[in-house]
């Protein structure tokens, strides 16, 4: 599988980065808002400046409002790039941006001595409004909520009296600026679910390409060994029955998923280092074999390094208990369960169960496999374990660790 770089959240060769470097595919649904926002912001530009040049004749000082058209048109242009995506638009050129955006505003009556009394637009008219959006776009409606605020005010003091009229223009770009932030929000969640789900196709697919492989070469190897051993018998026969026992076990590794782990005794379970929450269904693998079914939900149950390798050595302790007492012809079987608050993992029997007060008599002879190696495990970890046992029907035992208490917190 020596074909690219190893991806290393699913422990395969990703598909998509064989044979060269890696291209990013990702789909952008705000790269159309930014792209609006570049047209938005010159045809506003000029917008204002057509209101200016068309009414100049009203203006007491047209120089003020010249000088800052000029500044207002110049700053437009040079700062296309800044709004052509999310990168470029810093947090340093939003605030410089909406500076902008409030100083044409505050010097509207300078520009305009009536315009307090009457109801017109501001310097910089509705280029404002794309200052506004461009926050909402960067950081969401927060950021926009921000932004408008600072517009709202600065268009409240540049009225000294504001009009029914300025209030609903305010109150429209607060509402609308909040909304388009929010959807962006909404957009970018909904992106990163995507991705997510084209990444977990990626791994089935994979997945799915090795279980053929493995099934075309290592599975029907070992498959005829075991027919070829139990055939030839005496020690031949031993390699047959280790032989199915790896068969089972590798079929069971492909079929799930799980990406294999070094396999160790029961009672001491290969526990996961570095930090950050692990896998379950990873440390319970190994257990499976021609007598134990492994039954693990489709989506990984994470739980803190220290609470997996706890619960998986308590599992194990529960199979030695089967092996030693039920003996080696009886089945078990695991099943894992990923609840909200809790994860619960079911170890059952079929062997002849134990028989009432048994429990109570080993630790009274000293023999705390139960008591200590599952109990004392789970009441560290702020759980419980549950044995119910029926002689001639089996035993079950079953293991709550909490998700949220003492070192099961996830």
């Amino acid at each position: 599988m020596g074909e690219g770089p190893i991806d290393r959240r699913y422990g395969f060769t990703a598909p998509w980065r064989r044979g060269g470097p890696q291209k990013d595919r990702r789909m952008s649904v705000e790269q159309p808002l930014w792209r609006a926002l570049s047209a938005y912001r010159p045809l506003t530009m000029v917008y204002a400046v057509l209101i200016f040049l068309f009414e100049r004749d009203r203006f007491e000082h047209p120089w003020v409002a010249e000088a800052f058209l000029a500044f207002l048109a110049l700053w437009t242009i040079l700062t296309l790039p800044r709004v052509a995506n999310a990168v470029n638009c810093t947090r340093r050129f939003l605030v410089a941006d909406l500076a902008v955006a409030l100083t044409g505003i505050l010097l509207t009556p300078l520009a305009d001595v009536h315009a307090r009394s009457v109801d017109g637009p501001t310097l910089p008219s509705i280029w404002t409004a794309g200052s506004v959006l461009a926050f909402a776009i960067k950081g969401g409606w927060r950021w926009a909520a921000v932004a408008s605020s600072f517009v709202a005010v600065a268009n409240l003091v540049e009225r000294g009296h504001p009009s029914r009229d300025t209030l609903h223009n305010v109150l429209l770009v607060w509402v609308a600026s909040i909304a388009i932030g929010y959807v962006v929000e909404v957009a970018r969640a909904s992106e990163r679910t995507l991705a997510r789900a084209l990444e977990i196709e990626a791994a089935t697919r994979e997945r799915e390409r090795l279980a053929r492989d493995i099934h075309d070469s290592v599975l029907q190897v070992l498959a005829m060994v075991q027919r070829r051993g139990t055939a030839i018998g005496g020690e031949a026969a031993e390699l047959g029955r280790l032989a199915g026992e790896q068969e089972i076990a590798l079929r069971t590794l492909v079929s799930s998923g799980l990406v294999p782990t070094v396999r160790t005794s029961a009672k001491s379970p290969s526990a996961p280092a570095g930090p950050g929450p692990r896998d379950l269904r990873s440390l319970l693998a190994p257990y499976t074999g021609p007598k134990v079914t492994f039954a693990e939900p489709g989506a990984p149950v994470l739980l803190e390094p220290a609470a997996a390798g706890e619960l998986a050595a308590a599992v194990g302790a529960a199979l030695d208990n089967v092996r030693e007492h039920a003996g080696r012809d009886a089945r078990a079987w695991i099943l894992v369960e990923d609840w909200p608050d809790e994860v619960i993992v079911t170890v059952r029997d079929d062997g002849p169960g134990i028989p009432d007060g048994r429990l109570a008599q080993a630790e009274v002879e000293g023999r705390l496999g139960v008591a200590l190696s599952i109990r004392g495990r789970l009441r560290e970890l702020g759980g419980s374990a549950d044995l119910v046992s029926v002689p001639g029907q089996g035993t079950e035992v079953e293991l709550r660790v909490p998700r949220v208490r003492g070192k099961a917190e996830r």
